[in-house]
């Protein structure tokens, strides 16, 4: 069976435009939490109302990621890449022009389908148009770029409502994503090399429908839960969760047996560099949302500072998280990918216990500049967990699934970011109304995140014997996807 990739390397300036288009979507997760007061005012927009302003777009972007994985392989990347950027953009202008709360709710969601068309053909692109080095060094970009724009979108969100530009208010946070856009779509036919698989393989309706209902019932849950107090909606909700995820698991293995092409194909996990990559995303990714979520809580409600002032307190993690991320492909090449994984992590703990530390000591008299310490040493070590885990998980994924497999990435990682507030926010809660106390609060999650992260450094201890085996025989892994792709696609034809 033919490859079917275009041969094609990525120039530079197809690096930049794809790295541009995947600030779009990551900032849009963080820019419109500092809007959300003055969206209040402006719309008259209940508590539950502006939870869902955020919560939709997650919602909508998490569940079209396999969606937008397969489009891509199937009808050319770079295409499906572009169309994204585009609903983004007219989604981004509808935002800004919102008359209502409803109007806001449906642009939202529209933006996180155009954020899922993106970011797979992000990925996919790199792992399949470059190598060696350069590959490496692309994903450890990718992986930089990630992390940090959710520090510039708290920051710029911050900037634009107090700078209030043109008189916008808060909907110069969504008008600001016109102007990339377009330039993006101008700069991409003439920088990016169209990819795609050989042949078109049918869409997997059933598996689609099974994987929406899982993660919508999830992150749904999860995003009105605390402000419906876990009521009985909520919970029918979290458990429908595991039951339908346990159907889509029953529908993909019937349907790769059949010789059809699923979603999310199960032989991708029979790969061990995927698992390793999905128990990373699960603890790592949930350790670093609940994080951000408790320790912007505790500046603001706990020490008194703005969001402006909140936002500018994540600066020192952002430029270190960035910078590590640059050295991330040369540690990876020297100590090997899943020894940086596990300095990462001891990097990032010493943080949480220097950080722990400044919350214990200088309270109630902790500023900026006492955070900047035990801040940067979490960026730090974070930035080379993140590049660990694309390298983990696509280490051994062959290149006709290279959507699939970061659609499967992606999906479980922003199910992850949904799941941490809510599991270190509950930490932090009990430890808030226990006591009233919220130093007491944040220490409590901060040890909590201590431990996650040491269940990780035990995992990948435990797994490195066979995450090396598994990429030593990157080739032998991949014969075992392809007889159900083979089989697909003569029945497409």
């Amino acid at each position: 069976m033919k490859s079917g990739i275009d041969s094609t390397t990525l120039g530079q300036g197809g690096l930049i435009v794809l790295l541009a288009g995947q600030l779009l979507p990551m900032i849009d997760f963080s820019i419109v939490n500092v809007a959300l007061d003055a969206m209040s005012a402006t719309l008259h927009a209940s508590p539950i109302q502006l939870e869902l302003i955020v919560a939709v777009y997650g919602i909508a972007f998490a569940v079209s990621l396999a969606m937008g994985g397969r489009l891509g392989d199937n009808f050319g990347r770079r295409r499906v890449f572009s169309t994204g950027v585009l609903l983004f953009g007219i989604a981004s202008l509808i935002c800004g022009i919102a008359p209502n709360v409803w109007a806001l709710l449906l642009a939202r969601a529209l933006q996180g389908i155009g954020a899922a068309l993106i970011v797979p053909q992000i990925l996919a692109t790199l792992h399949v148009t470059l190598h060696g080095r350069e590959h490496s060094r692309a994903l450890g970009l990718y992986g930089g770029i990630g992390g940090m724009a959710f520090i510039i979108g708290q920051v710029l969100g911050g900037f634009l409502i107090n700078a209030d530009p043109g008189g916008y208010g808060w909907r110069s946070v969504f008008l600001i994503n016109i102007p990339p856009c377009l330039a993006i779509l101008l700069l991409a036919p003439r920088s990016i090399p169209e990819t795609q698989n050989d042949r078109r393989v049918a869409i997997d309706w059933p598996g689609t429908l099974y994987l929406v209902g899982a993660i919508g019932c999830l992150l749904t849950a999860l995003a009105l839960g605390p402000l419906l107090h876990w009521s009985w909606p909520c919970i029918v909700l979290l458990v429908a969760f595991p039951l339908l995820l346990s159907r889509l698991w029953r529908v993909e293995q019937a349907l790769e047996k059949r010789g059809g092409a699923p979603l999310l194909p199960p032989a991708l996990m029979r790969l061990h560099g995927v698992r390793f990559g999905l128990i990373i995303a699960v603890l790592f990714f949930c350790c670093w949302s609940g994080f951000m979520f408790v320790v912007a809580l505790t500046l603001q409600s706990g020490l008194g500072l703005s969001a402006f002032q909140s936002g500018n307190a994540f600066i020192a993690l952002g430029v270190a998280y960035f910078i590590s991320s640059l050295l991330s492909a040369r540690v990876v090449e020297r100590l090997g990918k899943v020894p940086t994984l596990i300095t990462g992590c001891a990097i990032q703990m010493t943080g949480l216990l220097g950080l722990a530390w400044t919350f214990n000591h200088g309270w109630p008299h902790v500023g900026i500049a006492q955070l900047i310490p035990a801040t940067a040493l979490i960026g730090f070590g974070q930035a080379f967990i993140v590049s660990c885990f694309f390298r983990i998980g696509l280490a051994e994924v062959p290149k006709s699934h290279a959507g699939a497999g970061s659609a499967m990435l992606s999906t479980v990682q922003q199910a992850a970011f949904g799941l941490g507030p809510m599991v270190l926010g509950a930490v932090y809660s009990h430890g808030l109304l226990s006591t009233g106390n919220y130093q007491h609060a944040v220490l409590s999650s901060l040890g909590t995140e201590w431990a996650i992260m040491l269940i990780l450094v035990i995992s990948a201890v435990i797994l490195r014997r066979g995450t090396t085996q598994g990429n030593a025989n990157v080739q032998g892994s991949a014969p075992s996807l392809k007889p159900a792709v083979c089989a697909a696609r003569d029945k497409a034809e």
